[in-house]
């Protein structure tokens, strides 16, 4: 039997990554992240509202995230800006990510509350999730590992590269 090992995945398994207080906004990684450079935080753009970055543990390759910059839990807390600015950078993800990997679909959503499967809770944040034929196959199921074929700075820089320029005034 070969193995395929997939350490990094243990931070998330053991929860080393989460915040102790998910209510801090000086511990969430989605707070954290925009004051860092995009490179070292995987953010693929940045609108007045929100941002779109990498999942850091994604369940497929190009698994990115749509997150409001305010550390806000709920939707229905969103500001008419915000809602507006997460559906439209929700769409332009995924035309981006069809440009330069042309998946055959996509999962979209928010998993509103620790009890639905949100990972940071207290932080909005809709994930796009690129799908393929047949990528489901026993390795999730028997192996609980999923394998990515591009690293995540590689697809950062991909998707980043082809994002559209905003329009000019």
């Amino acid at each position: 039997m070969q193995r395929l090992w997939t350490p990094h995945r243990m931070a998330y398994i053991s929860g080393e990554a989460k915040p102790d207080d998910p209510g801090d906004v000086h511990q969430c990684p989605f707070c954290l992240a925009p004051a860092r450079t995009d490179e070292e935080s995987l953010i693929v753009h940045r609108g007045e509202q929100s941002f779109v970055i990498l999942n850091l543990f994604p369940y497929n390759t190009g698994h990115l995230m749509v997150c409001p910059y305010r550390h806000v839990a709920d939707y229905t807390d969103l500001t008419v800006e915000e809602v507006h600015e997460v559906a439209e950078l929700t769409r332009t993800a995924m035309r981006v990510v069809r440009e330069v990997s042309a998946p055959a679909g996509f999962n979209l959503g928010m998993n509103q509350g620790e009890v639905a499967g949100a990972g940071i809770a207290a932080h909005l944040h809709q994930h796009v999730v690129p799908r393929w034929m047949g990528d489901a196959n026993f390795l999730p199921i028997i192996g609980r590992t999923k394998a990515l074929p591009i690293l995540l700075a590689d697809t950062r820089r991909a998707l980043a590269a082809a994002w559209p320029a905003p329009a000019g005034p």
